[in-house]
């Protein structure tokens, strides 16, 4: 094996080694060697996020005279190569890093600067070029902001979206099946397909709006903030034009936040479009559930759907099917949920003028996005879509619903509604035959008054 060769690198707390084919330099190097912590890094959206910003700084500073316009060419380019992925193996500081982020700032200001030099034939500097007009305090802000935005445009809208038109195509096909409604996990008045498939439809559309309504937030950056909130050492313009330009780069309205110091000392709207990831994990939680107790049985559960078989449901039982995407959707909710207290207990960590919690939250955030994207497409596609009805079970165990004696209170009164449902229960007969004895109506008219698809019409309340 090939002897590990290093060269020395200085910053303002001496030399030190690092990797000769490294790219970064002598802080990232300290905060590698600071924070061997949990072998986790920082997400690839997030770096793609810092190549973007370091090259729309770069424009905007050549743009405003702040740098040479040769060296924010260098700058530009090879911050696009870091957005793009290209040197992605040259960020490797943990996650649980100083809570400004400021080792991330530093280590895309050495990697570019490396990069960018050998572009241009001469030093190009990560503090007073690459950062120029930037702090990591308002620099890691925005890196959240806009991962965060980029990753709801791209990934998780789209899904949902997705989700929710799946939903509601398959409760479209389905809008002639009655079926028993529950409430309490006990049998209810009946109800439709579509209108179950529609109240998920409804909660994914819902929870899409949410995330909506908090986007003007999230697309609000602390870029021109630079350390404390007052703007020292950037251009006036600096924050409005970034933010004019990102727009332009990424086709999302992004905007200068109304005030730098509360975009630097809370992540509130992390916190708000969190807070909106964990309802959308609640949604995507329940409908998983629903789909897993009207797939279970096939004998000895409710029996009412079958999902596609897609793998072997046990190591020790053959022919055992489990409703595995359900499963993984519920456990994805599980962990939304768990991101959601981080960020929030995150949230809390301003003090004064700065967040000491950015990573994390960044991490955290990032994550929860992409499982919810990736889980809700896997859910419409390989659970709502593709599963099939038991018609018979259904139409069998609607006929002997004893609640479908509520239909008659109006003519014969609760009580004696009451008795005719214990009845029908206790001698497992339908409903409409006991009705028939008890109550001397016709056949035909207690078959008009009693028919399930005419009850999931309206006209009926209770609860």
């Amino acid at each position: 094996m090939a002897k590990k060769t290093f060269r020395v690198e200085s910053d303002s707390m001496g030399n030190l080694q690092v990797p000769a084919d490294a790219l970064w330099g002598a802080q990232t190097q300290r905060a590698v060697e600071n924070f061997p912590i949990s072998g986790l890094r920082m997400p690839r959206g997030f770096i793609r996020a810092l190549g973007l910003i370091k090259a729309t700084a770069a424009e905007v500073n050549a743009g405003l005279g702040e740098l040479p316009k040769s060296v924010a060419a260098a700058i530009a380019e090879a911050s696009s190569e870091v957005e793009q992925g290209k040197h992605d193996t040259q960020f490797p500081i943990d996650v649980f890093q100083t809570g400004s982020g400021t080792s991330s700032n530093m280590n895309a200001n050495e990697v570019i600067a490396h990069l960018a030099s050998k572009r241009l034939g001469k030093p190009v500097h990560p503090n007073d070029h690459v950062n120029c007009g930037q702090s990591s305090n308002d620099t890691i802000p925005t890196a959240i902001h806009v991962s965060a935005a980029l990753a709801l445009h791209e990934q998780l809208l789209p899904a949902l979206t997705h989700l929710a038109k799946i939903t509601e195509k398959k409760a479209k096909s389905l809008s002639k099946i009655t079926k028993t409604g529950r409430t309490h996990l006990m049998d209810a008045m009946p109800l439709r397909f579509d209108q179950e498939l529609g109240g998920w439809a409804a909660q994914i559309r819902n929870g899409i709006d949410r995330i909506n309504a908090t986007l003007p937030r999230v697309q609000a950056l602390a870029q021109g903030g630079t350390a404390v909130g007052t703007g020292i050492n950037a251009h006036p313009q600096f924050g409005k034009k970034f933010a004019a330009a990102l727009s332009k780069h990424t086709s999302i309205k992004f905007k200068a936040a109304p005030d730098y110091f509360e975009a630097l000392s809370s992540q509130d709207a992390a916190v708000e479009l969190s807070g909106q990831l964990k309802t959308v994990a609640v949604s995507l939680t329940k409908i998983a559930n629903d789909l897993r107790w009207m797939n279970s049985g096939p004998l000895a559960g409710l029996g009412e759907i079958e999902l596609k078989a897609l793998q072997p449901g046990s190591s020790i039982m053959p022919g055992k099917v489990n409703p595995v995407i359900p499963e993984a959707t519920a456990m994805v909710a599980a962990q939304v949920i768990g991101n959601d207290a981080t960020i929030t207990i995150a949230g809390q960590s301003g003090n004064f003028q700065l967040n000491v919690m950015l990573p994390v939250v960044a991490y955290n955030l990032l994550q929860s996005i992409e499982l919810l994207a990736n889980v809700s497409r896997l859910l419409a596609d390989e659970a709502i879509a593709s599963f099939t009805v038991q018609q018979a079970h259904i139409d069998a165990t609607i006929a002997k619903n004893p609640i479908l004696i509520t239909a008659l209170n109006a003519v014969i009164g609760y009580e004696k509604g009451a008795a005719i449902a214990k009845k029908a229960y206790n001698e497992r007969r339908p409903v409409l035959d006991v009705a028939r004895e008890e109550t001397g109506m016709s056949e035909a008219e207690l078959r008009k008054l009693l028919d399930p698809a005419r009850l999931t019409r309206g006209g009926i309340q209770g609860g």
